[in-house]
């Protein structure tokens, strides 16, 4: 298992992973159009509301025993909802809900309804996994004009 903490290595894979919690710098220049800037262009950006706790998410890379990742997010303070995409933004009690979106490299991948995914294989070299929390309606979810994000990167050596 990897954490979120400095640099861990699982040979002969190596990630290191970075906490963007919101409001702590968690940039994502995409002028292409793509990555997470992209998606709130397109999509927009909603502040998580005032009297609700904040929503966190963490991102663990497990290598798999055969080949690939695992990758697991953890979350807080935030339900996952996939039979609510789409619809109207809403909130589970007193906590927000919605899905994730996954990108590699700062291109969506998926949207994710669940808490684990499995990434079956990457080029050789370094690549960005960022996950961010996103309302009903895809607007990204905000902090302090941040993105609630959790952003990993992983080195994948040459064969």
């Amino acid at each position: 298992m990897v954490g979120l903490t400095g640099l861990a290595v699982a040979a002969p894979l190596h990630v290191r992973l970075q906490a963007h919690e919101a409001g702590h710098g968690a940039d994502n220049p995409a002028p292409d159009g793509h990555g997470i800037a992209g998606e709130m262009h397109q999509h927009g950006s909603m502040e998580v509301p005032a009297g609700y706790p904040l929503p966190k998410v963490s991102l663990v890379i497990h290598p798999d025993a055969r080949k690939g990742w695992n990758l697991e997010m953890q979350l807080t303070n935030f339900n996952l909802a996939p039979e609510q995409v789409n619809q109207p933004d809403a909130h589970s009690g007193d906590v927000l809900e919605g899905h994730a979106h996954l990108y590699i490299d700062d291109v969506k991948v998926t949207r994710l309804y669940g808490n684990w995914y499995y990434l079956e294989s990457l080029p050789p070299g370094q690549h960005q996994i960022s996950v961010s929390l996103n309302s009903n309606s895809h607007a990204t979810l905000m902090h302090d004009g941040q993105p609630i994000q959790a952003i990993a990167t992983l080195d994948v050596p040459a064969q």
